[in-house]
C-alpha cells in the first residue's frame, strides 16, 4: 500500500492547526491548573474500609474550618485525596471529621505540605529545565543534519521538528486543562515528567523520517524532493506506528490499573506519543515538502 501523503498535506495542516488554537485557546480561557508542587500546599490521603463518603458530604463536613478551595481526588475504589491551599495546623480536626463520615483504614492516612517558597522553586527549576530540553533538541537536530545542504538546509529540519514538537505538547496540554477545569486535574512533576518523555518521543520519531529522508536523497540524486520524501514516508510508516503501539500497549495498561497516581501521567504521554507518532508522518516531513516547493516558485519568479 502507497499512501500520498503529500497530495493531502493540507488536510492535515488544517487538522493539526485546528486542534492547536483549540489547545491554546483551552489555556487562555481556563488557564493552567497548577498543583501544590508548584503553588504549595497540603494534601491528605485516606482510604476507608467501605464505600468513601460522597464529595458534598466531605464538603458539607469541612466548610466551617476556612480551607479556601478544597480540590477532592479519588484514588481506586475507596481511597480519597484532599488538597487546599493550606490546612492551617487543622490536619487533625480534618481527619477526625473524616472519619465520622466512615471507617479508615489507619496505616492508610498520608499528610504532605509544601511550602510556598519550595513551590516557586520547583516552578523555576521546571522552566529552567523545559527550556534547556528544547535548545538541546534543536542543537541535535541541527548537528545531525549539518550536511545535509540540498534541497533545504539543516535549519529546516531543525524548525519543522520543532513545530511537530509544539504540535505534540500544546494538544496533550490543552486536553488536560479542559480536564482541570471539569474533573481538577491538576499539573504535578509526575505530568511534567510525561511532557519532557514526550520532548524525547516526538524528537525521536520525526528524526527517524528525516534520516531516511537523507538516505534517499544521497540514493536517488535527481529525483524530485517531494518524491523522495512521500517515499521515505511510506518506508517508514510501518516502523513508526509499531513502535509506537507496543509502548501505548504498556501506557494503556498502567492508564487501566496503575491506580490513581499514575492515571494521568500514563494518560499524558498517552496523548502525546500518539500526537507525536501522527506529526512526524503527516506534518514535519510535509512542511519541508512545502517549504520547498515554496522556495521554488519564489526562485522562478525571481527567474522571470
Amino acid at each position: 500500500m502507497y499512501f500520498q501523503f503529500i497530495r493531502y498535506r493540507k488536510i492535515f495542516y488544517l487538522f493539526s492547526a485546528t486542534l492547536v488554537i483549540l489547545a491554546i485557546a483551552s489555556i487562555f480561557v481556563f488557564g493552567l491548573r497548577l498543583g501544590i508542587d508548584f503553588t504549595g500546599g497540603s494534601s491528605l490521603s485516606v482510604t476507608y474500609k467501605n464505600n468513601p463518603p460522597s464529595f458534598k458530604a466531605i464538603n458539607e463536613k469541612l466548610k466551617d474550618l476556612d480551607l479556601g478551595e478544597i480540590i477532592l481526588q479519588k484514588t481506586g475504589d475507596r481511597g480519597i485525596i484532599l488538597k487546599a491551599k493550606t490546612f492551617k495546623q487543622n490536619d487533625k480536626e480534618i481527619l477526625k471529621r473524616l472519619e465520622s463520615l466512615g471507617e479508615i483504614e489507619q496505616d492508610s492516612v498520608s499528610f504532605r505540605a509544601i511550602g510556598p517558597a519550595v513551590g516557586q522553586e520547583l516552578k523555576r527549576k521546571t522552566n529552567i529545565v523545559v527550556l534547556l530540553a528544547l535548545l538541546a533538541i534543536l542543537i541535535y537536530i541541527a548537528f545531525s543534519f549539518r550536511k545535509v545542504a540540498r534541497p533545504v538546509n539543516s535549519s529546516v529540519y531543525g524548525t519543522a521538528g520543532l513545530i511537530a514538537l509544539f504540535h505534540d505538547v500544546l494538544i496533550p496540554l490543552g486536553i488536560l486543562v479542559v480536564l482541570g477545569k471539569y474533573y481538577q486535574v491538576e499539573l504535578s512533576i509526575p505530568i511534567i515528567t510525561a511532557f519532557l518523555t514526550i520532548f524525547g518521543y516526538s524528537v525521536n520519531d520525526s528524526v527517524v523520517v528525516f534520516d531516511r529522508i537523507r538516505e534517499n536523497l544521497l540514493k536517488s540524486r535527481g529525483t524530485s524532493f517531494d518524491i523522495t520524501v512521500e517515499k521515505s514516508l511510506n518506508q517508514t510508516l510501518a516502523r513508526s506506528f509499531n513502535t509506537s503501539l507496543t509502548t501505548l500497549i504498556v501506557l494503556f495498561a498502567i492508564f487501566l490499573f496503575g491506580g490513581e497516581t499514575l492515571k494521568y501521567f500514563s494518560l499524558t504521554l498517552i496523548l502525546g506519543i500518539s500526537f507525536g507518532t501522527y506529526s512526524s508522518i503527516f506534518l514535519a516531513s510535509p512542511l519541508l515538502v512545502s517549504y520547498w516547493q515554496f522556495k521554488s516558485n519564489k526562485k522562478a519568479k525571481v527567474t522571470k
